[in-house]
């Protein structure tokens, strides 16, 4: 387990409770990491709070709700904060596992995903469940994340990237003004994500990871699918696949 030494960063101080990592940035905006299931999953919530002097509540995305998400849905009810959508980075079984029991307690919110995986939500083969005997199927996305999408939280930007490789659907969500990328499964501390999987292709890997992500300002976090956080300058300096 990564709890309590869980992403480090240049802009974050770190803040522990049960079930989750909660990441206070400077600015209104705050990243809630938990770790979820078998695979230890880095599901997300990010929050925008309103500006000082302002009244309302806080607005937030749930990204890559995986299994069993208890935690997660526990943070939610106990601060309030209700999802304007879940987002995916990638719909393998270990991101997508949690979506219908969020739906669950916040019914009708959008799920938004590449239209390239939209099947794979209903699909154990695709999503990968069903090599592991416990096969995955929840609600289809009702809308889709594209390259260059541009998607507003409380009033902060993100842009989608396109970073296939891991899965042909691959997005990363990135937010230049706190310095953020959520990357999925396309790149991990000192590591990479698998390109054997059904569906996965080593070179396009490659493409997302140096074409895309190593273009980003250095100092920019990268918040994976599994593991601790890094940044993209750690990566081009210690990562021995970019070598």
């Amino acid at each position: 387990m990564f709890l309590g030494k869980m992403f480090p960063s240049h802009n974050v101080t770190l803040h522990f409770t049960a079930g989750s990592i909660w990441l206070r940035m400077a600015s209104t905006f705050k990243l809630h990491a938990f770790e979820l299931g078998r695979c230890q999953t880095n599901a997300y919530v990010l929050e925008v709070a309103p500006n000082q002097g302002q009244t309302g509540a806080s607005a937030c995305w749930v990204i890559d709700p995986g299994e069993s998400p208890q935690p997660l849905l526990k943070f939610l009810r106990d601060t309030g904060l209700k999802p304007e959508a879940i987002l995916l980075t990638h719909a393998h079984a270990d991101h997508i596992a949690g979506v219908d029991q969020v739906l669950g307690v916040f019914p009708n919110i959008p799920v938004l995903a590449h239209a390239r995986e939209h099947d794979w939500f209903q699909d154990p083969q695709l999503n990968l469940s069903l090599f592991i005997g416990e096969p995955v199927s929840v609600c289809a996305p009702t809308g889709t994340l594209a390259h260059a999408q541009k998607l507003s939280l409380g009033g902060i930007q993100f842009q989608v990237l396109e970073t296939p490789g891991h899965s042909p659907g691959s997005v990363t969500l990135h937010c230049p003004s706190e310095k953020l990328a959520i990357v999925g499964d396309t790149l991990f501390q000192n590591s990479i994500g698998r390109s054997d999987f059904p569906g996965s292709d080593p070179d396009v890997l490659m493409h997302s990871i140096n074409e895309v992500l190593m273009t980003l300002p250095g100092d920019t976090a990268i918040y994976p699918g599994h593991g601790p956080s890094t940044t993209i300058d750690k990566e081009r300096r210690n990562n021995p696949f970019l070598r």
